[in-house]
């Protein structure tokens, strides 16, 4: 970890910023769905455009990498932590804007807005196009970078532009022609700082889209873990297959290393019983990687990142 001193002229530029809160050692457990992981180096909490990209210039200049931080879900952070900075997008960030063009709906939407609340605030609109996002955990700028999906539809069909700043503070906008998603993936250019993102929806009946969101609701209790802190769905599909189905097929539900456990609910879940490490986290994810490979021969591939010193 960097020590405090060859950090104090970073933090005492970057604490001279009007709308940004920055913490030294910050635990990251707490931002972390999951509610694992050791400290960041530099943790900074921004409010605002004009803030962020001061942020990313000073950032440059020193040449400290950094890392986005959203609600932390889809991640594993390291129990030794972070080394460099982590930038959490807070303030305008939150925004929503919506905007009818007959039957056409254009959303302006901040990277850091909930995509669950978003969903929500949609179907009582009568906004139709986001039903299969209800209960994605994440921020809309995660989302994003994912291509988060569920039931069969992706973030990538719902996208009409992209806007956000490059490392150096450079602004940039993507429209949907040119971005390329695959699964689980939008390919953004590496180091782009998701800002705003534009969503193209339809007008249809709120009680009709309403219900679908309430269907959805159901399922997604009835299936997968509650009680407990995750991160959502710690591996991606194989072609043709579950990786749920998978681990459960090789008798792995339930299975515990220290206070982390393989969901009995659903093999695709690993969930915190209090008190879990981020090390027993991996070690259950290599342990239902390699009973997988030994059993059916298919790797599975993490769905979740796994972040810092490993």
């Amino acid at each position: 970890m960097t020590q405090e001193s060859d950090e104090a002229p970073l933090v005492q530029e970057l604490r001279l910023i009007s709308g940004v809160r920055t913490k030294v050692s910050e635990p990251l457990a707490r931002y972390t769905s999951m509610k694992v992981g050791g400290p960041a180096d530099v943790f900074i909490e921004v409010e605002s455009a004009e803030a962020l990209t001061r942020v990313l210039r000073i950032l440059h200049r020193f040449g400290t990498n950094f890392c986005l931080l959203g609600n932390g879900s889809n991640v594993l952070i390291s129990d030794r932590g972070l080394s460099g900075a982590v930038i959490h997008l807070a303030g305008e960030f939150k925004h929503v804007e919506w905007r009818e063009e007959g039957e056409i709906v254009r959303v302006k939407v901040g990277a850091s807005h909930a995509v669950t609340q978003l969903v929500r605030e949609a179907a009582r609109k009568g906004y139709a196009g986001l039903e299969f996002a209800e209960g994605i955990p994440g921020t809309i700028g995660g989302a994003l970078y994912m291509n988060a999906g569920a039931y069969g539809s992706e973030f990538e069909r719902v996208i009409d532009q992209v806007d956000g700043f490059m490392r150096e503070g450079k602004p940039i906008r993507l429209s949907r022609a040119e971005m390329t998603f695959t699964y689980r993936d939008s390919h953004l250019p590496a180091g782009m700082v998701v800002t705003d993102v534009r969503l193209r929806l339809r007008r249809e009946d709120s009680v009709k889209v309403t219900s679908r969101v309430r269907e959805l609701v159901t399922k997604r209790k009835t299936s997968q873990p509650s009680g407990y802190p995750n991160s959502g769905s710690m591996f991606r599909n194989p072609p043709g297959d579950f990786a749920g189905r998978l681990i459960e097929a090789a008798g792995l539900k339930g299975k515990k290393i220290g206070r982390a456990q393989i969901s009995e609910r659903h093999g695709n879940f690993i969930v915190n019983l209090g008190g879990a490490k981020s090390e027993d986290v991996r070690q259950l994810m290599e342990m239902a990687r390699a009973e997988v490979r030994m059993r059916f021969g298919i790797e599975l591939e993490a769905e979740v990142r796994l972040l810092g010193d490993w």
